[in-house]
């Protein structure tokens, strides 16, 4: 690889917080941009900061993520998750530098009915997945060096997320109604970076092979439901302190949302562990981690 720092892009998001703090830890050279000064609705950003930057490799976490709005602003979501990462990884083939570009597990429909290989055909649901997907056809179809790293629920301590919510209603009312018929596994934004500083640090010491190019499965390991997800937010909660309420298990009908949601979205990570020797944690780990961090956020100093 080149000499640079790592370039994050969606600076403000949580994923590129994570990241920053992790590089910072690290003791990784890296510069995190967010809008305005880096913005896909500005596409003359995107190589200024390149320039300016100089980076050895970029991690793309930018992207539009507000599922349900995507359908109403199809043109701002595909700007952000299409037609920004595509100008990205032209300009990365441009100076040979690689791309690790975040995708979602909502390129797929859910019907399935077991974990999704990189392999299976892809068939989103809404405008967010579709221009999600999109994005990916653009990075590989490049040329460049690229990464695709598909992951799903990502939560952490900052921004908004499940968990905060959760926490949040929790506070206002004793009683909650979760839809308990979508899989998935929840995926702390900590651990996703971690493991995406940990190919970085691999990319620079094995320097780049064929292998890596491509997509990948990265989610923290096991599964569950969103009502799962809430009644282990809820046992930690309540090991704080926090009042624990009812939380009644409803189908997906019950709770009607502009975007259809995939019902299984699980993902296979068995190639992120063959190719770079990696698995995340167990979401329950995660979970235990995050919400302990969010309610000593929420304390008193």
């Amino acid at each position: 690889m080149k000499p640079g720092p790592i370039l994050i892009t969606g600076a403000t998001g949580q994923l590129g917080m994570a990241l920053a703090l992790q590089a910072s830890a690290r003791e990784l050279a890296h510069v995190a941009v967010g809008r305005p000064d880096f913005d896909f609705d500005a596409l003359d950003t995107v190589g200024r900061c390149v320039a300016a930057t100089a980076p050895s490799l970029i991690v793309n976490a930018a992207a539009w993520t507000a599922v349900d709005a995507a359908e109403t602003n199809a043109d701002a979501a595909y700007r952000a998750n299409r037609d920004g990462p595509e100008e990205l990884a032209a300009l990365c083939r441009i100076h040979e530098i690689p791309l690790i570009h975040v995708s979602t597990d909502y390129v797929f429909d859910g019907e399935k009915g077991a974990p999704y290989v990189e392999a299976d055909p892809v068939a989103p649901l809404g405008v967010y997945g579709a221009s999600k997907e999109a994005g990916e056809r653009a990075v590989l179809g490049s040329g460049a060096d690229a990464i695709v790293l598909r992951t799903a629920w990502v939560f952490s301590a900052r921004g908004k997320n499940f968990a905060r919510t959760m926490i949040n209603a929790a506070r206002r009312t004793g009683a909650l109604k979760v839809v308990a018929d979508q899989r998935g596994a929840p995926t702390a934004a900590e651990d996703l970076a971690g493991a995406i500083l940990d190919i970085v640090v691999k990319l620079r010491r094995n320097g780049w092979r064929t292998e890596y190019q491509g997509v990948f499965h990265a989610t923290n390991t096991g599964e569950t439901t969103w009502h799962g997800f809430a009644e282990a937010i809820f046992d930690v909660a309540a090991l704080h302190g926090e009042a624990r309420p009812t939380v009644t298990p409803i189908a997906t009908a019950d709770w009607p949302t502009p975007t259809k949601r995939p019902a299984d979205s699980r993902l296979d990570c068995t190639k992120l562990a063959t190719i770079f020797q990696m698995t995340l944690p167990d979401w329950r780990d995660a979970t235990h981690r995050v919400v302990t961090a969010i309610l000593s956020q929420d304390r008193p100093t």
